[in-house]
């Protein structure tokens, strides 16, 4: 069912955002005056179709993508010279037609985006900021690195990061390649080389260090000692019997010592700071005082503009990352394991569609990103590649023969078929049959 789910779940990501990306193409190649003969959502067999306005609209057998069938847009065929055909366009209106398609898919992560964030969001309060280390995991990169408690993370590699979250973007992206972390400890700067692990399936990387996280009171027993004590849900606890408190673990373990003796604890409410006495209930041979904790959050109500301010500055961070992923495949600071195929895809969908409508709305949000920016890239047979030919031909002041752009496309379906070969050997890879088969493989 698990399997069946994520199939679903795949097939209408991918099916949006290929209707969406040709949708940008046949909508302004329409605009312009350009003749569409097929609008097509999938490749190869065409499995259902209809005709309406002398356009074909079909779906065909191989979801993985899609096209919009243009008059005169082969110089191979007969070119009538008709304002209908796609070539007898100036470079410009072949620009705007082509830019359409990836320009739509970042307008859709936008917008989905901003769907999510007006609904609003229980967001940490650790991810904004700044990146402190309250703890660092036994056996870890970080501790392996000599990276301690209260030690503030400032750059990963030569990327300034202000908070939590920019620090899990620009580590994410590094698993089992070796990068320098700067730090400031004790007013100076130290510099501390550090592998990431690759962590799930999808080798996200991380060192090892944890943030300052305050637990915030989320449920009080009624008649617990806490409830007599007077905490209230949505009290943070900063400090307890003087010692400053930056774990949910650390709180929990310094009220098990204190069975039936009265303690401090050190409260922020609503801002405010606050002192409560408490005594923990005696239950074996530890102290309970009844409540449950979670890290604390902030609530976020951006309204309609905020969302879409927060949206556009959200995909503008998220496009940067991609960006800098793609260049550290060249400088070998991003590992070739973090590229996805179709198959973790799929499952990720599966995954996603499993948490609730927001997780898998934000998802295809970063799909949609993912897509629209790598369809720019000056790949010969990719948008981008098409673009940066013409941008070629419009500085050269001519156009280049037949035979020129076609060994052009050819290095570029190379390039496309190794890429495949690589995203598909990492999906299968992160299938421990997969690793059995194929030694090595992870």
């Amino acid at each position: 069912m698990n399997t069946l789910n994520s199939i679903v779940a795949f097939v209408f990501v991918l099916g949006v955002l290929v209707f969406v990306h040709e949708l940008g193409h046949f909508l302004v190649a329409r605009w312009l005056g350009v003749r569409v003969i097929t609008f097509s959502i999938g490749f190869g067999p065409k499995l259902l179709k209809f005709r309406r306005n002398d356009i074909e609209y079909c779906i065909s057998a191989f979801p993985l993508g899609g096209y919009v069938k243009m008059a005169g847009e082969n110089p191979e065929e007969p070119l009538s010279g008709s304002p209908g055909e796609f070539l007898a366009h100036s470079r410009w209106d072949r620009l705007r037609i082509l830019v359409a398609g990836p320009v739509m898919n970042i307008v859709l992560a936008v917008a989905l985006m901003w769907v999510v964030l007006a609904q609003g969001a229980h967001v940490p309060a650790f991810l904004d900021a700044p990146v402190v280390v309250g703890a660092v995991s036994p056996k870890s990169p970080a501790e392996q690195g000599g990276i301690t408690p209260g030690d503030r993370i400032t750059k990963v590699g030569s990327q300034s990061v202000a908070t939590w979250e920019d620090f899990y973007l620009a580590i994410g992206g590094r698993a089992n390649r070796a990068v320098p972390i700067t730090l400031l400890r004790e007013g100076r700067d130290t510099v501390i080389t550090v592998t990431p692990v690759g962590q799930t399936r999808m080798q996200v990387g991380d060192i090892g260090v944890l943030p300052i996280i305050r637990p915030s009171v989320s449920v009080i027993e009624p008649g617990s000692p806490a409830a007599t004590a007077g905490i209230m849900v949505g009290d943070v606890v900063t400090a307890a019997n003087g010692e400053t408190i930056t774990a949910i673990n650390q709180l929990s373990a310094t009220i098990s010592k204190f069975p039936d003796v009265p303690m401090t604890l050190g409260i922020a409410r609503s801002g405010v700071p606050i002192h409560v006495t408490v005594t923990p209930r005696r239950k074996g041979s530890t102290g309970v005082i009844g409540i449950r904790m979670d890290p604390e959050f902030n609530v976020v109500h951006p309204g309609i503009v905020g969302a879409l301010v927060m949206s556009v500055e959200r995909n503008y961070q998220f496009g940067g990352l991609i960006a800098r992923t793609l260049g550290g495949l060249f400088t070998r600071e991003t590992s070739p394991t973090q590229l996805m195929g179709p198959v973790a895809i799929a499952q990720m969908s599966g995954d996603f569609a499993a948490l609730g409508w927001i997780a898998f709305v934000t998802f295809m949000a970063s799909l949609s990103l993912n897509l629209g920016l790598l369809n720019l890239l000056p790949i010969p047979i990719l948008d981008g590649g098409h673009i940066f030919i013409m941008a070629i031909e419009s500085v050269a002041r001519r156009d280049f023969s037949l035979k020129v752009k076609e060994r052009m496309m050819m290095a570029g379906f190379v390039a496309l078929m190794l890429l495949m070969v690589t995203v598909v050997f990492n999906d299968l890879a992160r299938f421990s049959w997969f690793s059995r088969i194929i030694p090595g493989a992870h």
